[in-house]
């Protein structure tokens, strides 16, 4: 971490990172008491995830505050400008899975008032356990300042894609062979939906600490610029790009003999 000169502008930055977060935490929270409410109908917990959701918005209105404050009066450069602008976006990023874990808990919890002896027709627990792997994971990417982390992150999308994918054909097997469930996996695709919209947001956080740490933008970029732009950032491109070359030219003169 930069030393500062001003210890009031260092206070303001940890304050910044901490509630950042904490505001993660809740997130993680709120999934795991969402699938607690599918799997086992204990709409109980609601309340506590309503809670949770509210703190989430204010965290988020209360950071954007901050970080507006600290720009203006200390305009900060270089890594320090880097942190401001990254937790600016990954708050979105943050806020929008609060909201998909909350929407998720609402169709959990109408299933089972629906059906008082409901039983999901598919299992969405891996799934829910991968993405909060995830978001876990990007929180310590930033935490650490770890760019390889962050890195597998954006790899673990992919899988979690596969899932959701998988879980789509599945329920429309379901739906086809009996049309008796259709209401029921509908409400079990947005679920699923859900997820992975929040695996998708916990995968931009991940790429945010790439570019906090290594100063490079890898979004758009694909799995293996992103992998070595957190191991070397731009040297390693370039190596990548020379050795493609050269065996592009070696392949070239192969053909020509």
């Amino acid at each position: 971490m930069v030393e500062h000169t001003n210890k009031r502008f260092e206070a303001d930055l940890e304050d910044i990172r901490s509630r950042f977060l904490r505001m993660g935490g809740l997130v993680e929270s709120m999934i795991a008491d969402g699938i607690d409410v599918l799997t086992t109908g204990n709409t109980v917990v609601m309340e506590r995830i309503f809670e949770r959701e509210r703190e989430v918005n204010q965290l988020e209105v209360e950071i954007d505050h901050s970080i507006t404050q600290v720009m203006a009066l200390n305009q900060p450069t270089a890594v320090d400008l880097r942190l401001l602008m990254s937790v600016s976006k990954m708050l979105t990023d943050m806020e929008r899975s609060g909201d998909e874990a909350e929407k998720m808990a609402k169709m959990a919890r109408r299933l089972h008032e629906n059906n008082q002896r409901y039983e999901p027709v598919i299992e969405l627990r891996h799934m829910a356990a991968s993405v909060i792997s995830m978001l876990n994971r990007s929180l310590d990417a930033f935490a650490r300042r770890d760019p390889i982390l962050a890195a597998e992150v954006v790899r673990s999308d992919k899988l979690v894609d596969k899932e959701w994918k998988g879980v789509l054909r599945e329920l429309i097997s379901y739906m086809i062979e009996d049309p008796r469930t259709i209401s029921g996996s509908i409400d079990l695709l947005f679920i699923a939906r859900a997820l992975e919209r929040i695996g998708d947001h916990a995968k931009n956080m991940a790429e945010r600490v790439i570019y906090l740490v290594q100063g490079e933008d890898v979004r758009h970029t694909g799995v293996k610029n992103v992998e070595l732009q957190a191991r070397g950032g731009k040297e390693a491109v370039e190596a990548l790009k020379e050795a493609k070359l050269a065996e592009a030219s070696e392949t070239s003169d192969a053909s020509k003999q």
